[in-house]
């Protein structure tokens, strides 16, 4: 019985240290810090200061929108055929190094140009 319980009291001293503010469980450093840009992806600084990225996929047949808090697969629609994308209720226009996100008529990025 002393065995079993021997693991949980150190997962609990562990957790307990984890709450305090100047404990580090971490032995070798700070992590690097990741690249921002995801690999391949156009950047695009918008109104606001928000990033939007944009990969291109499947030869220009879909785009992969890369936000902070999703990221979610574009088909282009046949309507402009090269500058619009969309899934369900979600539209990506792109013109030249313009760029604009829209869910439904609600614009979720606009201003977007392309740096760099």
């Amino acid at each position: 019985m002393r065995q079993r319980s021997v693991p949980i009291v150190l997962a609990l001293g562990a957790l307990s240290l984890a709450g305090c503010g100047g404990a580090k469980l971490w032995p070798f450093g700070e992590p690097a810090e990741r690249a921002r840009a995801p690999a391949d992806a156009i950047a695009y600084r918008c109104d606001g200061g928000r990033t939007l990225y944009v990969r291109m996929i499947e030869n220009g047949a879909a785009a992969w929108v890369i936000l902070p808090e999703r990221e979610i697969r574009l088909d282009r629609t046949g309507a402009a055929a090269g500058t619009n994308y969309a899934h369900r209720n979600t539209l990506l226009e792109l013109n030249g190094a313009e760029a604009a996100l829209y869910d439904g008529a609600t614009p979720l990025l606009t201003g977007c140009k392309r740096s760099g």
